[in-house]
């Protein structure tokens, strides 16, 4: 019992310590991160994972309470983001409406494409449309927040008003403005996806696993998002635990080829596993052309280390961004750098030729054989030890 309601309105119910008010407002804002990488987006967004319907009211609920968002609107302006990315229609790209828009103005840009009904009509189908989310967390999506004050106060005293605070502008800045805006526009990218999504950050911890941005972009319908064996995805150990208690099945993961040792002849399940698996193909021949540019930049003595790390940058930077508008000013400094350096022409122009055969995937099993036989004997025949062995693991697919 408290003396006062002074005494009360100051530490409230719980009469926490600071360290256990601080862990207690990491908790809490833990949760709601993970609700959104696990429910929204992965499950409702991507259908990459079901959950069960315990999980996902669990899920719906909290996310009513701690940000007021509701399941349809954020995932229809998500599949519209992916639907429509680096353009004018996207609702959230840096690209196009600049990093600081969206860095410190994505929670606005949520709420004006939420009052797009064409959007919610034609992205936002198959999530839930039950008696409580129409009459309830869809008719009033301000009553949690609401309550979530008057809660805070309550367990924590005054100082519930700040925890409250910072669980509203969790979501809207780290997943709002540093994943949408940071995440396509600084960054390491392993996939040379036809967009400009990045990896913030190897380690997705902060944010779930959404660091990892690229890589979703890349596979989007995947439930794990780490690629690399250095990547760390939490949202995904928390899927791993959900699975292994009978809560959650994982529908879908990005493809891990499977190569078979000793075969050497390209064949119609190999040209098909290539094409399943055509961006860790580029990233794999990326790394290659970069390897053997390396190399030959260690032999070029009259460069200094500087122009060496510089000319390293741009043409990593050309390799693995082929999809990607870049600036007037690198285009040519990479241009440049190709046409001093014979060796790294062939690359760039059997790169070339190998992304044109994935943009002409519609056509029939034959051609597609017959075109990567083609780019597979160029490979051989180019000198290139580098080209010679991955043209070699390419017949290894199966």
């Amino acid at each position: 019992m408290f003396s006062t309601p002074l005494t009360f309105f100051s530490h409230g119910v719980l009469s926490l310590s600071w360290w256990q008010i601080l862990l207690t407002t990491l908790v809490l804002t833990h949760v709601t991160i993970i609700s959104v990488t696990v429910y929204l987006h992965r499950c409702q967004a991507h259908r990459a994972l079901e959950l069960h319907p315990a999980v996902s009211h669990f899920f719906r609920f909290w996310l009513w309470m701690t940000t007021g968002v509701t399941t349809g609107p954020w995932v229809a302006i998500h599949r519209k983001h992916h639907a429509k990315c680096e353009t004018e229609a996207d609702p959230h790209s840096p690209q196009v409406r600049g990093i600081w828009k969206v860095l410190l103005g994505g929670a606005e840009l949520y709420r004006a494409e939420a009052k797009n009904e064409e959007t919610l009509r034609k992205f936002g189908h198959g999530t839930p449309n039950d008696w409580v989310e129409r009459n309830l967390y869809a008719r009033y999506p301000d009553l949690g927040v609401s309550l979530l004050i008057v809660m805070d106060v309550a367990l924590f005293g005054c100082i519930g008003v700040t925890i409250w605070a910072v669980q509203m502008i969790w979501i809207p800045f780290l997943a709002g403005g540093v994943v949408n805006g940071v995440g396509h526009f600084l960054g390491y990218r392993n996939f040379d996806s036809a967009d400009a999504s990045t990896n913030v950050f190897p380690l997705g911890i902060l944010i779930g696993g959404e660091e990892l941005h690229n890589n979703h972009h890349a596979y989007a319908t995947s439930a794990r998002l780490s690629n690399k064996w250095y990547e760390f995805d939490l949202g995904w150990v928390y899927i791993c635990m959900l699975s292994a208690v009978g809560l959650a099945k994982v529908r879908k993961t990005s493809p891990k080829p499977r190569l078979v040792k000793g075969k050497c002849v390209l064949d119609d399940d190999a040209v098909q596993a290539i094409i399943r698996s055509r961006l860790e193909v580029m990233a794999r021949y990326s790394q290659t052309a970069e390897r053997a540019y390396r190399q030959e930049l260690e032999r070029s003595a009259h460069l200094s280390r500087r122009e060496r790390a510089a000319r390293m940058r741009a043409v990593r930077k050309g390799l693995r961004c082929a999809h990607t508008a870049q600036s007037g000013l690198h285009e040519q400094q990479f241009k440049k750098i190709v046409e001093s350096s014979q060796k790294l022409r062939t690359y760039v122009e059997l790169r070339d030729e190998l992304l044109a055969i994935w943009e002409r995937s519609t056509r029939s099993s034959e051609q597609l054989l017959s075109q990567l036989q083609d780019w597979c004997c160029r490979a051989e025949q180019s000198g290139s030890k580098a080209l010679v062995e991955f043209s070699l693991s390419l017949r290894q697919y199966a």
